[in-house]
């Protein structure tokens, strides 16, 4: 273990036994890295869309950046231009998108981490909703795109809306997450 100002470099070894009944076993040990974190992005920009349904909903929402940090907060608003459907209800998931392989034999999995009610009850036209969302509570990693071509995790914001016949609109948005390096 090395110090290089406040961060803690650490070497971590494998170590791999290949138990044999006829003969000796063979021991290898291999050293491999581990990225412990990631420098803060130098160019966070906030994510502003609008969406709608024509002549019945028209939405503008805002997050105040695109990239995270495991621990940060998520800040922003929904504001309402148009409202001729009976929302009941709005949430704001946190899911995670993990792909392995490549291919044919691709495999994706997506997982609805984080649920959070923002609002109950039918908005009105100029309405503004705001959010607050902590990430601390939830057990995130950092996003990895296609590593080696084979293996990525990504992160999307999903903004649900459902409407009083149990309709479901939703709105989804890719967010970056990564680990800030732990200081001692």
């Amino acid at each position: 273990m090395g110090y290089h100002s406040n961060i803690i470099l650490l070497r971590y070894i494998l170590k791999i036994t290949i138990s044999r009944g006829y003969a000796g076993s063979i021991v290898e040990y291999q050293d491999f890295v581990v990225r412990n974190y990631s420098p803060p992005p130098s160019i966070n920009n906030s994510i502003k869309m609008e969406v709608g349904i024509e002549d019945c909903l028209h939405i503008e929402f805002e997050y105040n950046k695109s990239k995270y940090h495991l621990k940060d907060v998520i800040i922003g608003k929904i504001y309402f231009l148009l409202v001729r459907i009976k929302i009941k209800n709005m949430d704001l998931e946190i899911r995670r998108r993990e792909s392995t392989g490549s291919g044919a034999n691709t495999h994706v999995e997506t997982e609805t981490l984080a649920k959070f009610e923002l609002m109950d009850g039918a908005p009105v036209r100029g309405e503004s909703i705001p959010i607050r969302l902590f990430l601390s509570p939830y057990e995130l990693t950092p996003t990895y795109r296609n590593i080696n071509n084979k293996f990525s995790v990504k992160y999307y914001l999903n903004l649900v809306l459902v409407d009083e016949e149990d309709r479901r609109y939703f709105k989804q948005q890719e967010i970056t997450m990564f680990r800030l390096a732990e200081t001692s």
